[in-house]
């Protein structure tokens, strides 16, 4: 089975609009590291996101996993906050097939260590493609009103484009 990590924007998004579900459908587990959890389910108590997160914890398609607390995870976090610090230190010490980040600067931290990344938007293109979802204008939509997530209105259009609902 693949190892696909998240980091909580992901999570926190897609439960925001119902769709947390698609990345069981699409990716069957993923696996979050100890300060993803934290921060959805512990510290976002009665927010988005916990109730969801920790239902899929239980039905057992979503795991946790620590990485090891060395050096690389100490400099990432004097850029990046904890979980996102600890997705990108987990997927270089596990070689992840595939990261979920939304934030720019870890996916440009991604980037440079070469690491395979998505993001909500991508992981609704990917569920459009495959017919998980009617349409992605309509997702896109409530994920910007209900879930609060900004797009670009330029990433917006490239993004119906793709699926070719533009």
């Amino acid at each position: 089975m693949p190892l696909v990590l998240s980091d909580a924007s992901t999570l926190i998004h897609l439960a925001a609009i119902g769709r947390l579900a698609l990345l069981r459908d699409l990716y069957q587990e993923i696996t979050i590291p100890s300060a993803v959890w934290q921060e959805v389910v512990e510290e976002g108590r009665g927010r988005a996101g916990t109730a969801e997160v920790e239902a899929a914890r239980q039905a057992g398609w979503v795991k946790l996993l620590a990485p090891d607390h060395g050096p690389l995870l100490q400099l990432l976090k004097r850029d990046l906050d904890e979980g996102e610090s600890e997705v990108i230190a987990l997927a270089i010490e596990r070689q992840a097939d595939l990261i979920l980040l939304d934030e720019t600067d870890a996916r440009q931290v991604a980037e440079r260590y070469g690491l395979p990344k998505t993001g909500v938007i991508g992981v609704l293109i990917r569920a459009r493609r495959e017919g998980r979802i009617a349409s992605l204008e309509a997702e896109l939509d409530r994920l910007r009103s209900d879930g609060g997530f900004w797009i670009a209105e330029g990433l917006y259009q490239r993004a119906l484009q793709a699926v070719g609902e533009r």
